[in-house]
Protein backbone atom coordinates (compact mmCIF):
# COMPACT_ATOMS: atom_id res chain seq x y z
CA UNK A 1 0.00 0.00 0.00
CA UNK A 2 1.29 3.25 -0.95
CA UNK A 3 1.06 6.61 0.78
CA UNK A 4 1.37 9.35 -1.49
CA UNK A 5 1.87 12.12 1.58
CA UNK A 6 5.15 10.67 2.69
CA UNK A 7 8.08 9.84 0.12
CA UNK A 8 11.09 9.38 2.55
CA UNK A 9 11.56 8.19 6.36
CA UNK A 10 10.98 10.36 9.07
CA UNK A 11 12.42 8.79 11.51
CA UNK A 12 9.38 8.38 13.48
CA UNK A 13 9.94 5.46 15.02
CA UNK A 14 6.28 3.26 14.00
CA UNK A 15 7.92 0.43 12.49
CA UNK A 16 10.38 -0.07 14.91
CA UNK A 17 7.66 -0.19 17.76
CA UNK A 18 5.72 -2.96 16.06
CA UNK A 19 8.33 -5.29 16.36
CA UNK A 20 11.69 -6.46 14.86
CA UNK A 21 12.03 -7.98 11.51
CA UNK A 22 11.61 -11.87 10.45
CA UNK A 23 15.33 -12.74 9.28
CA UNK A 24 16.19 -13.99 5.18
CA UNK A 25 19.19 -15.75 4.19
CA UNK A 26 21.03 -12.43 3.40
CA UNK A 27 21.02 -11.63 7.09
CA UNK A 28 23.41 -14.35 8.45
CA UNK A 29 26.69 -11.57 7.90
CA UNK A 30 24.81 -9.35 10.47
CA UNK A 31 24.97 -12.24 12.91
CA UNK A 32 28.34 -13.58 11.50
CA UNK A 33 30.01 -10.05 12.49
CA UNK A 34 29.05 -9.76 15.77
CA UNK A 35 26.57 -6.58 15.04
CA UNK A 36 23.39 -8.88 16.61
CA UNK A 37 23.54 -12.45 17.66
CA UNK A 38 21.49 -15.33 19.43
CA UNK A 39 20.19 -13.38 22.43
CA UNK A 40 19.06 -10.70 20.34
CA UNK A 41 16.44 -13.27 18.36
CA UNK A 42 13.37 -15.63 18.50
CA UNK A 43 12.01 -17.87 17.29
CA UNK A 44 8.15 -18.62 15.64
CA UNK A 45 7.45 -22.22 15.88
CA UNK A 46 5.66 -23.98 12.85
CA UNK A 47 1.90 -23.90 13.54
CA UNK A 48 1.91 -20.55 15.88
CA UNK A 49 -0.10 -17.90 15.41
CA UNK A 50 1.82 -15.26 13.65
CA UNK A 51 0.90 -11.67 12.14
CA UNK A 52 1.02 -11.41 8.27
CA UNK A 53 1.42 -8.10 7.08
CA UNK A 54 0.04 -9.27 3.53
CA UNK A 55 -3.43 -9.97 4.69
CA UNK A 56 -3.40 -7.49 7.78
CA UNK A 57 -4.44 -10.82 10.27
CA UNK A 58 -2.58 -13.55 12.57
CA UNK A 59 -2.45 -16.48 11.20
CA UNK A 60 -1.13 -20.04 11.95
CA UNK A 61 3.62 -19.80 10.56
CA UNK A 62 3.02 -22.33 7.82
CA UNK A 63 7.24 -23.04 8.41
CA UNK A 64 9.66 -21.78 10.89
CA UNK A 65 10.61 -18.39 11.58
CA UNK A 66 13.70 -16.47 13.32
CA UNK A 67 13.11 -13.30 13.86
CA UNK A 68 14.32 -10.08 15.90
CA UNK A 69 13.09 -10.22 20.07
CA UNK A 70 11.08 -7.60 21.39
CA UNK A 71 10.92 -5.20 24.57
CA UNK A 72 9.33 -3.26 26.84
CA UNK A 73 5.67 -3.68 27.29
CA UNK A 74 4.83 -2.98 23.60
CA UNK A 75 7.21 -5.49 22.88
CA UNK A 76 9.50 -3.05 20.20
CA UNK A 77 12.60 -4.07 18.54
CA UNK A 78 14.87 -4.46 20.73
CA UNK A 79 17.53 -2.48 18.75
CA UNK A 80 15.14 0.56 18.74
CA UNK A 81 16.57 3.32 20.94
CA UNK A 82 12.95 4.91 22.02
CA UNK A 83 14.74 8.23 23.58
CA UNK A 84 16.64 8.96 20.28
CA UNK A 85 14.30 7.34 17.94
CA UNK A 86 16.56 5.37 16.18
CA UNK A 87 18.26 2.15 15.48
CA UNK A 88 21.28 1.21 17.37
CA UNK A 89 22.47 -1.15 14.21
CA UNK A 90 21.10 0.95 11.86
CA UNK A 91 24.06 0.61 9.43
CA UNK A 92 23.94 -2.91 9.76
CA UNK A 93 20.12 -3.69 10.07
CA UNK A 94 18.47 -6.36 8.39
CA UNK A 95 16.82 -7.36 5.25
CA UNK A 96 13.29 -6.17 5.95
CA UNK A 97 14.38 -3.13 7.65
CA UNK A 98 16.40 -1.81 4.72
CA UNK A 99 12.95 -2.63 2.60
CA UNK A 100 10.72 -1.05 4.44
CA UNK A 101 9.44 1.93 3.10
CA UNK A 102 6.29 2.87 5.48
CA UNK A 103 4.67 5.14 1.98
CA UNK A 104 5.47 2.10 -0.41
CA UNK A 105 5.69 -1.74 0.97
CA UNK A 106 6.00 -3.60 -1.77
CA UNK A 107 9.42 -4.07 -1.63
CA UNK A 108 8.83 -5.62 1.49
CA UNK A 109 5.75 -7.13 0.25
CA UNK A 110 8.15 -8.81 -2.30
CA UNK A 111 10.18 -10.78 0.25
CA UNK A 112 7.77 -11.80 2.83
CA UNK A 113 8.09 -15.71 3.24
CA UNK A 114 10.92 -15.86 0.60
CA UNK A 115 14.80 -17.35 1.69
CA UNK A 116 13.65 -17.08 5.63
CA UNK A 117 16.26 -18.89 7.83
CA UNK A 118 15.27 -21.60 10.62
CA UNK A 119 17.02 -21.84 13.70
CA UNK A 120 19.23 -24.88 12.28
CA UNK A 121 20.61 -22.26 9.36
CA UNK A 122 22.53 -20.55 12.28
CA UNK A 123 23.48 -22.88 14.94
CA UNK A 124 26.55 -25.50 14.54
CA UNK A 125 25.30 -28.73 13.14
CA UNK A 126 27.67 -30.61 16.34
CA UNK A 127 25.76 -28.04 18.84
CA UNK A 128 24.20 -30.89 21.28
CA UNK A 129 21.14 -28.22 21.04
CA UNK A 130 20.07 -29.29 17.72
CA UNK A 131 19.22 -32.91 19.08
CA UNK A 132 17.31 -31.14 21.87
CA UNK A 133 15.60 -28.66 19.31
CA UNK A 134 14.40 -32.06 17.34
CA UNK A 135 13.17 -33.80 20.86
CA UNK A 136 11.07 -30.64 21.72
CA UNK A 137 9.72 -30.02 18.19
CA UNK A 138 8.88 -34.13 18.40
CA UNK A 139 7.38 -34.40 22.10
CA UNK A 140 5.50 -30.29 21.71
CA UNK A 141 4.43 -29.77 18.36
CA UNK A 142 2.96 -26.01 18.35
CA UNK A 143 0.47 -27.65 15.21
CA UNK A 144 -1.05 -30.35 18.07
CA UNK A 145 -1.12 -27.40 20.83
CA UNK A 146 -2.86 -25.16 18.34
CA UNK A 147 -5.42 -27.41 17.54
CA UNK A 148 -6.28 -28.51 20.95
CA UNK A 149 -6.78 -24.62 21.51
CA UNK A 150 -9.29 -24.76 18.69
CA UNK A 151 -11.27 -27.73 19.58
CA UNK A 152 -11.77 -25.62 23.18
CA UNK A 153 -14.80 -23.74 21.58
CA UNK A 154 -16.82 -27.14 22.33
CA UNK A 155 -17.51 -28.22 25.58
CA UNK A 156 -17.67 -32.07 25.28
CA UNK A 157 -14.01 -32.80 25.09
CA UNK A 158 -12.97 -29.75 27.10
CA UNK A 159 -11.51 -31.89 29.81
CA UNK A 160 -9.31 -34.20 27.86
CA UNK A 161 -8.17 -30.74 25.88
CA UNK A 162 -7.46 -29.61 29.36
CA UNK A 163 -5.25 -32.53 30.08
CA UNK A 164 -3.48 -32.75 27.25
CA UNK A 165 -2.26 -29.35 27.28
CA UNK A 166 -1.51 -29.56 30.59
CA UNK A 167 0.61 -32.20 29.69
CA UNK A 168 2.41 -30.26 26.52
CA UNK A 169 3.10 -27.57 29.25
CA UNK A 170 4.88 -30.00 31.14
CA UNK A 171 6.78 -31.37 28.37
CA UNK A 172 8.24 -27.99 27.11
CA UNK A 173 9.20 -27.00 30.77
CA UNK A 174 11.23 -30.07 31.54
CA UNK A 175 13.12 -29.63 28.10
CA UNK A 176 13.68 -26.47 28.42
CA UNK A 177 14.97 -27.13 32.63
CA UNK A 178 16.95 -29.75 30.90
CA UNK A 179 18.53 -27.28 28.63
CA UNK A 180 19.51 -24.68 31.55
CA UNK A 181 20.43 -27.65 34.32
CA UNK A 182 22.13 -29.96 31.79
CA UNK A 183 23.59 -28.19 28.85
CA UNK A 184 24.15 -25.09 30.29
CA UNK A 185 21.91 -22.86 28.18
CA UNK A 186 21.95 -19.49 29.11
CA UNK A 187 18.42 -18.04 29.51
CA UNK A 188 19.12 -15.16 27.04
CA UNK A 189 18.85 -17.52 24.61
CA UNK A 190 16.13 -20.03 25.60
CA UNK A 191 13.45 -17.83 23.47
CA UNK A 192 15.56 -18.58 19.80
CA UNK A 193 16.16 -22.21 21.15
CA UNK A 194 12.57 -23.06 21.90
CA UNK A 195 10.55 -20.19 21.31
CA UNK A 196 7.58 -19.12 23.55
CA UNK A 197 7.29 -21.26 26.85
CA UNK A 198 3.81 -23.25 26.20
CA UNK A 199 2.47 -21.53 29.12
CA UNK A 200 2.96 -17.94 28.00
CA UNK A 201 1.07 -19.61 24.61
CA UNK A 202 -1.75 -20.55 26.75
CA UNK A 203 -1.87 -17.29 28.87
CA UNK A 204 -2.15 -15.39 25.23
CA UNK A 205 -5.39 -17.54 25.03
CA UNK A 206 -6.92 -16.62 28.00
CA UNK A 207 -6.12 -19.78 29.91
CA UNK A 208 -5.28 -20.33 32.98
CA UNK A 209 -1.58 -21.95 33.81
CA UNK A 210 -1.68 -22.99 37.20
CA UNK A 211 2.04 -24.83 38.54
CA UNK A 212 1.27 -27.98 40.72
CA UNK A 213 4.13 -29.92 42.15
CA UNK A 214 4.40 -31.86 39.14
CA UNK A 215 3.67 -29.93 36.35
CA UNK A 216 2.00 -26.61 35.08
CA UNK A 217 -1.84 -27.19 34.29
CA UNK A 218 -4.07 -25.40 32.18
CA UNK A 219 -7.28 -24.90 34.05
CA UNK A 220 -9.44 -23.10 32.17
CA UNK A 221 -9.99 -19.74 31.08
CA UNK A 222 -9.67 -16.67 33.04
Amino acid sequence: MRKAHRTSCIRCGTCCRKGGPVLHHEDKQILLHGYAGHRHLMTIRKGELVFDPAVGMLRPADRELVKVRGKGPEWSCCFFDEKASVCTIYEHRFLECRLLKCWDTRALEAVIGENTIARTDIINPGDPIVKLIERHEQECPHQEVQALLAGLSGEADRPRILRELAEFVAKDEAVRSYAISELGLRREFELFIFGRPLAAVLRSHGMAVRRSSSSSTGQGRD
